[in-house]
């Protein structure tokens, strides 16, 4: 039962985390580009009005991207899909360890409940032998008191014969 609460309570916290959030695109609005492309490349101040070959090329190989381009919304979502795996994991990890403390509490837990219940007899048993000794005592006492009786009577009416 505790397993099914733990389990159903971490799957409420990884659904209910705004990671899962995602904004539609609908909503965006693309950011208008001032300058073309062929304007963002400035000359060196040493250099002629024409662009060198080589800055050209730079400028090819790293392709100008739109803050909120397709491309950069796959790969923000892949980034936040794989922080939830790497969370999901962590969460899995941590609940296993939990689950394995909480079976080794239960299990010392037990293991106490037996000493207690072990000791609680030890204790009845002491406590009856306890008030067993006292009744031997008070057994022997009375026991003593008779005898004594006894003979002090014995003692007292031989000696009371012989006066006469």
């Amino acid at each position: 039962m505790q397993r099914v609460v733990s389990r159903t309570f971490g799957l409420i916290l990884v659904l209910s985390s705004p990671a899962w959030a995602v904004e539609p695109t609908s909503q965006i609005t693309p950011i208008p580009q001032t300058q073309p492309v062929a304007n963002s490349i400035k000359p060196a101040p040493n250099s002629s009005t024409t662009p060198t070959p080589q800055a050209i090329k730079t400028n090819e190989s790293a392709p100008l991207v739109e803050p909120n381009s397709p491309a950069q919304l796959a790969q923000k979502k892949a980034e936040d899909d794989l922080k939830m795996k790497t969370l999901v994991k962590n969460q899995e990890v941590r609940m296993q360890q939990l689950e394995k403390a909480n079976l080794d509490a239960l299990a010392h837990n037990q293991a106490l409940q037996l000493k207690n219940d072990n000791l609680g007899v030890q204790v009845q048993v002491l406590q009856s032998e306890r008030t067993a000794q006292l009744f031997m005592y008070g057994a022997a006492t009375l026991a003593i008191g008779v005898i004594l009786g006894f003979v002090l009577a014995g003692y007292i009416y031989t000696k009371r014969r012989r006066q006469w």
